[in-house]
């Protein structure tokens, strides 16, 4: 158990359609899940997949778990005896995809990466199995402990406890000691470890009689994830705002985490739960591009395809002493704010920071250092690369679910996600250059062009005088209709 000074809140706003938790520090919101009930997260399922395409070229097959799209195995994450192979030998990452697997072939596999954009879910043979102080590894024989458990003699007791508990040495299973053992009693160790082998054997059953394709074990509903994965010693309280899943939450609890059991409270306010901390004007603030630092510097954050990139300015921060200082203490609050903003838009994979260039070594030093510190508290992986020649920050977040903002939001309909629209001016050109080519194509007495109300001021009003020497050249009059419905970029020219 680490010491602290700040307190922490869980938030669990519950309705028919979606659950959302908002993780709550010293009164700021720092992370935030949302669950909906027609798109459930797959992370963690176990399914009965069936091998429906081999590819060498990528060392990876496509596996039919049932889904819309096929999901990815690559061949890394295969750990299966294959029938091909000599008995008992166990395939790892180093054998070919064709050695591995064949079509056709059914196998137990698990998600760790949801569908992403117009990428199918990835899998893992390596199947886990996770409660509240161990992971279960049904194909492997080792034990590891967490590296955030750092005292060598609670890491020995833990191994040790572990140990005695495993009482089939013909067939010993892996298992993980995770972080929130650190403390846990025998007792509290051993309901874990029973726990997990009784659902290993059920899994184990219902895989043996379920068809290729269909789901085997389902995660827990986000609420009871929440739970297991983050509440531990440094959790003071957690409001839950739902009757019904308050019920569930303590008989969870119960089972697996009765130390909890003072912390977890029924909300009953008349206030919805997501008021107390000004949350939802939180979340719409972190789907804007531009995030207010409290000196007056701001960020803006760009979430693209292949990255994030997260640029830095001083904004209307001008110091007290010399410019120098300004830039040092602006990418200083900065650090601070990125790695909030990274938890709270739970953006993932390659991300590219631009701090304020700075002139002295040791300014980049404590920029660097006060970053990698702070991104101790994230619960995502991340590695963090030194500044380059260019004075950019490479670095990478672990992403298996999709950000805040895809969660939330779709691409503008009326940009396509470009975030930029042709302007009045542009649209007008287009549109004389269709007007020139259907007046050629199509024999007409006039033609009709139904556009934008902005596009047709213009047309009419600053382009008036081109309109006039257009209509002189073609040899046609040109009427026009303000279509409400079309957009900016929209237009049509029709020959009557």
């Amino acid at each position: 158990m680490h010491n602290r000074c700040m307190s922490e809140e869980i938030l669990i706003n519950v309705t028919p359609q979606e659950t959302r938790i908002a993780v709550v520090e010293s009164g700021v919101l720092h992370e935030i899940w949302v669950e909906r009930n027609r798109k459930r997260g797959l992370v963690g399922n176990i399914y009965k997949g069936k091998v429906s395409r081999v590819m060498p070229g990528m060392d990876a097959a496509f596996v039919d778990i049932g889904l819309e799209k096929a999901a990815f195995l690559h061949a890394s994450d295969v750990a299966i005896i294959v029938e091909e192979m000599p008995e008992g030998t166990v395939a790892t990452h180093r054998e070919s995809i064709g050695r591995l697997l064949h079509e056709g072939q059914e196998l137990l596999v698990q998600v760790i990466k949801d569908q992403l954009g117009t990428k199918g879910a990835r899998l893992t043979t390596h199947v886990t199995i996770p409660s509240r102080y161990l992971v279960l590894m049904p194909s492997g024989s080792n034990m590891g402990i967490s590296s955030k458990i750092e005292d060598e003699a609670e890491r020995a007791r833990l191994r040790e406890t572990v140990q005695r508990l495993i009482t089939e040495p013909q067939r010993p299973r892996g298992h993980i000691v995770r972080t929130a053992a650190e403390g846990a009693n025998e007792h509290a160790l051993a309901r874990d470890f029973e726990f997990l082998q009784k659902l290993w054997v059920t899994i184990s059953e219902r895989a043996e009689n379920a068809p290729a394709g269909s789901a085997v074990y389902a995660d827990l509903p986000l609420a009871l994830r929440t739970l297991r994965d983050l509440v531990g010693y440094d959790v003071d309280r957690v409001q839950i705002d739902s009757r019904e899943i308050f019920c569930k939450v303590n008989e969870f609890i119960e089972t697996l985490a009765p130390e909890m059991a003072g912390r977890v409270e029924h909300y009953r306010g008349e206030r919805p739960i997501f008021d107390l901390y000004g949350i939802e004007d939180e979340i719409q603030k972190a789907l804007e591009r531009k995030v207010q630092l409290k000196s007056g510097g701001y960020l803006i954050i760009d979430q693209t395809e292949a990255m994030t990139t997260i640029d830095v300015n001083t904004g209307g921060f001008i110091g007290h002493r010399n410019l120098e200082e300004t830039i040092f203490k602006t990418n200083l609050e900065a650090t601070q704010c990125i790695a909030r903003q990274l938890r709270l838009r739970n953006l993932g994979g390659i991300i590219i920071i631009d701090f304020i260039d700075m002139t002295q070594d040791e300014h980049k030093r404590q920029v660097m250092r006060a970053l990698e510190k702070v991104l101790e508290k994230d619960h995502a992986k991340s590695f963090v690369s030194e500044i380059s020649p260019l004075g950019l920050v490479a670095m990478t977040r672990k992403r298996t679910r999709e950000s805040l903002e895809h969660v939330l939001c779709e691409p503008c309909g009326v940009c396509g996600g470009r975030g930029l629209l042709k302007t009045a001016e542009t649209v007008c050109y287009e549109l004389f250059r269709e007007i020139i080519r259907d007046a050629r194509q199509f024999e007409s007495e006039e033609l009709l062009v139904l556009a934008a109300q902005e596009v047709i001021d213009l047309l009419l009003d600053e382009e008036s005088t081109s309109l006039a020497e257009l209509e002189e050249f073609i040899g046609k009059p040109i009427r026009f209709q303000v279509e409400q419905l079309y957009t900016q970029e929209q237009f049509d020219v029709v020959p009557m």
